[in-house]
């Protein structure tokens, strides 16, 4: 997939781990604070990663170039196999603009792959590219209000709206990514997850010489996540208005459009392992 700008990586991490308190079955509880959701997804995230790493999926990404006028000038597509392993996301790259890769490109693909899962199976393994941000210190970045409970795709669910703090002292990509953004997320009640996300850069983003030197002010991201099999919450859908402009080069804009579908688990344990089967 194209490389998503820093700001966006760590939001979908960050947000992905939020989990509202406990409520009484017998009568409107009182609305929770993030500090209480946050911490307690803290402690229970390992029994989270455990479920999801039982599961594949496919990722269809279609990635839309624009012109400056809004108009499409370069449709592109992937699909990607989806899967988790030591809590981390991999993905093999099976077809390219509707087209199968060729034998060549897919033994290269799998080896990559292959390579990838030994390495980050590894006990003690940490993402080198991952900011790790504590929830002490992602209270103190950004500040989340006007708890509601509402109705979202058939479930209960409270909604925060949250904002990055420009004042706040920071250290690292990912904390100064956070002081840029706004939006709101949408937390299901009773299972703890988040099942949609939306956030805007309220501020250009400068990432520095490498692919891309500046992401815009008012580029967004909308996540939605849902109930798999009455077991794992998955992602379904991302989509990605994206204004970026690279470094001494024209600004570029584009709609990503993810979709995530064919879930399937493992058949066996060994998820870790290269070349595990799933149905």
């Amino acid at each position: 997939m194209p490389v998503v700008p820093p700001w966006l990586t760590t939001l979908l991490v960050l947000l992905a781990c939020v989990a509202p308190a406990t409520f009484g079955a017998n009568e409107p509880a009182a609305l929770p604070d993030a500090a209480t959701m946050l911490r307690e997804v803290e402690a229970h995230q390992k029994q989270l990663d455990k479920i999801r790493e039982d599961y594949t999926f496919r990722a269809v990404q279609t990635t839309r170039q624009l012109d400056s006028s809004g108009n499409t000038k370069k449709v592109e597509t992937e699909e990607h196999e989806v899967f988790f392993v030591n809590g981390h996301r991999v993905q093999k790259l099976v077809r390219k603009d509707g087209k199968d890769l060729t034998p060549d490109q897919a033994r290269k693909e799998q080896d990559r792959v292959n390579k990838e899962v030994v390495k980050i199976s590894q006990p003690g393994y940490t993402n080198p590219d991952k900011d790790e941000i504590t929830v002490s210190r992602l209270l103190q970045i950004v500040t989340f209000s006007r708890p509601r409970r509402v109705g979202l795709n058939g479930r209960d669910t409270v909604a925060f709206d949250f904002a990055g703090d420009s004042h706040a002292k920071t250290h690292g990509r990912g904390e100064d990514a956070l002081k840029k953004v706004s939006g709101t997320i949408w937390i299901d009640e009773a299972d703890r997850e988040v099942s949609r996300m939306s956030a805007t850069l309220d501020e250009n983003y400068h990432v520095g010489f490498g692919l891309l030197a500046s992401v815009a002010k008012g580029s967004n991201v909308v996540f939605d996540q849902a109930l798999i099999r009455n077991e794992a919450w998955l992602p379904t859908a991302i989509a990605l208005h994206l204004q970026a402009r690279a470094f001494l080069v024209a600004g570029f804009r584009a709609e990503i459009d993810i979709r995530f579908d064919q879930y399937k688990k493992f058949q066996t344990d060994a998820v870790q392992q290269p070349g595990a089967t799933a149905h």
